[in-house]
């Protein structure tokens, strides 16, 4: 079966195609100082040297404009990425609806907070991994016949990083065994990382190396 990306595709198909995806769940504060968190399943790595990350935000919010993780992004130049545990998958769940302005999902959600160490974003109190980041650029992606469609991805520098010590073996190696983690799947569904497996690379005497 072959599907023309230039067609309507069947909803949420693209999405299931690329997985599992990390969650990144992205603490910011407005201008005013107020909180937000929200999650995004558009996230990854982009470099090591320096550690830089992405994420995306496709849509708006529902009073119009960029939705606030973006807005307060672009505006306060700083940022948290959280990993989602599974025992906090609840929360996240409910962190992504659609708020009013100015609402607290920490509040809301009830996920108790951490101050940063760099930036004046709270961190998840919990989280196996939070990397807190400074903004660097947006860049903004092709939209559909939807003028007000908002795509538009974000790159930042992780400035810090914050790690439970649980999740680290002797040598200080994260163990993903412990991390618990969830990621994102094809529609509404998740899954937990929970086992890990290792292939070492090939010599450096081998024509085809991975990057």
């Amino acid at each position: 079966m072959f599907f023309h990306t230039s067609q309507k595709l069947p909803k949420g198909l693209f999405k299931a195609c690329v997985v599992p995806r990390p969650i990144a769940w992205i603490s910011t504060n407005d201008i005013d100082g107020n909180p937000n968190l929200a999650p995004f399943s558009y996230f990854n790595i982009v470099c090591e040297d320096p550690p830089m990350i992405m994420f995306a935000t496709t849509g708006s919010h529902g009073n119009g404009g960029a939705k606030d993780t973006l807005k307060n992004v672009e505006e306060t130049k700083e940022f948290t990425v959280n990993l989602v545990s599974y025992s906090s998958k609840e929360a996240m769940n409910i962190t992504s609806l659609d708020f009013s302005r100015g609402i607290n999902e920490f509040h809301m959600a009830e996920v108790d907070h951490l101050p940063g160490e760099l930036i004046q974003t709270y961190r998840v109190n919990g989280s196996p991994i939070s990397l807190e980041c400074v903004y660097h650029r947006s860049i903004q992606l092709p939209t559909s016949n939807d003028s007000s469609l908002i795509n538009r991805m974000v790159i930042g520098k992780v400035v810090g990083i914050h790690l439970n010590p649980d999740i680290l073996t002797k040598d200080k190696r994260i163990d993903t065994n412990k991390l618990n983690v969830i990621a994102r799947v094809g529609y509404n569904a998740y899954t937990k990382v929970k086992a890990h497996f290792e292939l070492n690379r090939p010599c450096g005497c081998c024509d085809k190396l991975m990057d």
